[in-house]
Formats: structure tokens, C-alpha cells, sequence
């Protein structure tokens, strides 16, 4: 019999029929939204939770303790509400409410940082409580559990599910996980992949997908692993969106608005090819920032 966690991961890969007419070119949407808690993050939080209670790093009652902008906070309430551990959230003021209260409704206390320090402030915040001993940080953003998640599960099933077609891999970079993990798996199986990393234009503010400042890159992060990164407007991130939506029945975040319009720049370069776009959340958690109609 399955616990919740088992239920993490095989997620859909639907083809899009609208916004891309399927031809000799393919492109597809991996709906990490139906993950338990709502988000690719299950993955990396169920896999970065369960290592560290192997290794002994932490043990039942230990305190967690992360900077998060959203996904993860939820993913990593969902595993700890699992297991019966305490965990405290550090996210900036302006992350949206939907997110907040889906954290609390898995038992996670949270802890607000002014919006003009952005994910850097909440990063600092949690150092400081886990240099004061109130805690232990699994820190996504250097934790190597958080790409190996996605190198046991999400490159395994992208391959499995095109059959072995798979020619570009299109992700926003957050923590860089997703890209990683995948790309590297991808790699072993198919050297000749192209991956696609897709980030903010400068001055943009897309929710999920970040533009590092050098001193916060990602220690996970691999330059190496991404052969092209794409830069996206907010605007174009948050009408893909919508277009989602309406045209492919596709509820979905606007970090997956912007992987898809990264995911048909590529298909339009193409006379022939499978891309594989990650469909990061559902879109629901969004509804209070004005992205869909009212």
C-alpha cells in the first residue's frame, strides 16, 4: 500500500495542440502540478528530507528551516507534516497569499522578509537562525539531493515517455534543480540533447525563475549542463500564461508560461524535433495576482 510520497513523480508529458500544431516538430508539457503538494519541488523536497534523515543529519523533532520563494516552502511543509517535523518558512513579503496559506495549512510556521531584499534577504534570514542554533537548513540551493531527484526521477521519465525522441529540454532556473538533475540524466542517454535554460529578462520579476546576482548563484548550478539560456519578458511569461489556459486547458504558473514561450522560440528554429518544456505548478496558487481574469 502507497503512502503520499510514494505518489511523487510520473508526472503527465502532454502534447500541446494548439499553441504548437504537432508535426514533424513536438512539444510537450511535463504537468509537475500533479505532484501531491502541487509542484516539481515535491520531488526535491521528499528526496532532500528523506537523505538527510538516512544520513542522521536530522532526526525526529529536529527543526527545518528554509529560505523559500513559494514551491518548495510548500513541497518541503507537505514532507515534514509527513514525517512530523517542525519546520519554519522564510519568504519574501510580496510571494503570493495562495502560497502562505497552502504552508500553513501543512503546519509550517512563517517568517516574512521585506520584498525589496528579495530571495537574498530571506536566504540571510535563514542563515542567521541556523548560525543561532534554532535549526537545521536543507538549503535547496547547494543541497547536491536536490539535482539528484531529478536525475533518479524526472530525466528517467522524460526519456521513458518520448521513447527515447527527446531532442531539447527546456526549464526555468530557480534553484537550478530541475535543470541539473534532468540535464545530466538527459546527457547520459542522449549526449547530442540540447538543454535549455530559461531566466528573466533584465528587470523582469517572473515568480519561480530567478536572474542570480554572481554572489547568490546556485552552488548547484552547473554551467556546463545548459548549452542556451533564454531571457523572457514578464509580460510575454504572464500572456503564455493565459494562453495556456485558454487554448490548451493547461492551468499552470506563470515560471511555466515562461519555460513554454522559451520551449516554442526553440520549436520555431526546428524542421524537425521533440522538446520537453517543464510545467513547473498549478496555476491556482496565482490567482491573487492578477495573471488570469477576473
Amino acid at each position: 500500500m502507497a503512502g503520499l510520497e510514494d505518489w511523487v513523480g510520473n508526472t503527465p508529458l502532454c502534447l500541446l495542440q494548439r499553441l504548437h500544431r504537432p508535426g514533424r516538430v513536438r512539444v510537450f508539457a511535463k504537468l509537475e502540478g500533479n505532484n501531491p503538494a502541487g509542484s516539481v519541488k515535491d520531488r526535491a523536497a521528499t528526496h532532500m528530507i528523506r537523505r538527510a534523515l538516512e544520513r542522521g543529519r536530522i532526526v525526529p523533532g529536529t527543526r527545518l528551516i528554509e529560505p523559500t520563494s513559494g514551491n518548495t516552502g510548500i513541497a518541503l511543509a507537505m514532507a515534514a507534516s509527513i514525517r512530523g517535523l517542525p519546520i519554519t518558512l522564510i519568504m519574501p513579503e510580496n510571494m503570493s497569499i495562495e502560497r502562505r496559506q497552502v504552508m500553513r495549512a501543512f503546519g509550517a510556521d512563517i517568517l516574512l522578509t521585506p520584498a525589496t531584499q528579495g530571495m537574498e534577504g530571506a536566504i540571510e534570514r535563514a542563515r542567521a537562525m541556523v548560525a543561532a542554533g534554532e535549526g537545521v537548513m536543507l538549503d535547496q540551493f547547494s543541497n547536491p539531493d536536490n539535482p539528484e531527484a531529478h536525475y533518479l526521477s524526472t530525466g528517467p521519465e522524460i526519456w521513458r515517455d518520448t521513447r527515447g525522441s527527446v531532442t531539447h529540454f527546456v526549464s526555468a532556473m530557480g534553484t537550478t534543480g530541475t535543470i541539473m538533475g534532468t540535464s545530466r540524466y538527459l546527457r547520459e542517454v542522449r549526449p547530442d540533447i540540447c538543454i535549455v535554460g530559461v531566466q528573466p529578462r533584465e528587470g523582469s520579476q517572473i515568480p519561480g525563475i530567478r536572474r542570480w546576482p554572481a554572489a547568490y548563484l546556485p552552488a548547484i548550478y552547473d554551467a556546463s549542463r545548459v548549452d542556451r539560456i533564454l531571457d523572457v519578458g514578464q509580460d510575454e511569461a504572464e500572456e503564455m500564461t493565459r494562453r495556456l489556459a485558454r487554448e490548451e486547458g493547461i492551468l499552470a504558473g506563470i515560471s511555466s508560461g515562461g519555460a513554454m514561450v522559451a520551449a516554442l522560440r526553440v520549436a520555431a528554429e526546428l524542421d524537425a524535433g521533440t522538446i520537453v518544456s517543464i510545467v513547473c505548478d498549478r496555476g491556482d496558487r496565482y490567482l491573487s495576482t492578477g495573471v488570469f481574469p477576473a
